[in-house]
């Protein structure tokens, strides 16, 4: 089964935010991708990191997907976006009906379970998430990066199962942790 984590992340709401995805195969490599827009939601974040990844993930497969985000997981777990759609999304009341539209085209195709994972945490791949939604989306605000295509670093070697993270030390700056010795 594939393993996907999602966050998103949005300084100011609207602002500029980040989304990000890891995604682990059945052979235990990973897969790490991120992007942002200028100008956008927290929601909206969590939604496209959510597309980017199932889009990266072959028609039919069999995924686990790990959120943060209960309005995302319960959309699909309690039957929100069925009923949306059914009542014609509430006469337009629901916000992001594109997103939802384009996720819900990708889950259809795809065996996807949702979980909801504590944010801020210390889930190791949550974390993961984070950090690099909220860098994109920091570099976003501070004019560094314009609306682009996603971003990937991928790993083909291994890796160790999750472990839990200890918080970072105080005397890091913001946006330093040692997430990167995994």
């Amino acid at each position: 089964m594939i393993k996907v984590y999602t966050d998103g992340s949005c300084l100011g709401n609207p602002g500029a935010g980040g989304w990000a995805a890891v995604i682990v195969d059945e052979k235990n490599r990973r897969e790490e991708i991120f992007g942002g827009e200028e100008n956008t939601t927290n929601n909206r974040m969590e939604l496209t990191a959510a597309i980017r990844a199932l889009e990266k993930i072959s028609a039919g497969a069999n995924v686990e997907l790990f959120t943060d985000s209960s309005y995302m997981k319960n959309a699909f777990t309690n039957g929100w976006l069925a009923k949306w759609k059914r009542n014609g999304w509430n006469k337009g009341r629901v916000l992001n009906q594109d997103l939802w539209l384009e996720l819900d085209k990708l889950v259809a195709t795809r065996a996807v379970k949702f979980n909801w994972v504590k944010g801020h945490a210390g889930h190791f791949f949550n974390e993961r998430c984070d950090e690099l939604a909220r860098s994109t989306a920091e570099k976003f605000q501070r004019g560094e990066l314009k609306n682009s295509p996603p971003q990937k670093i991928s790993s083909l070697q291994k890796i160790s199962p999750p472990r839990k993270i200890s918080p970072p030390p105080k005397n890091l700056p913001r946006g330093q942790l040692s997430l990167f010795d995994f």
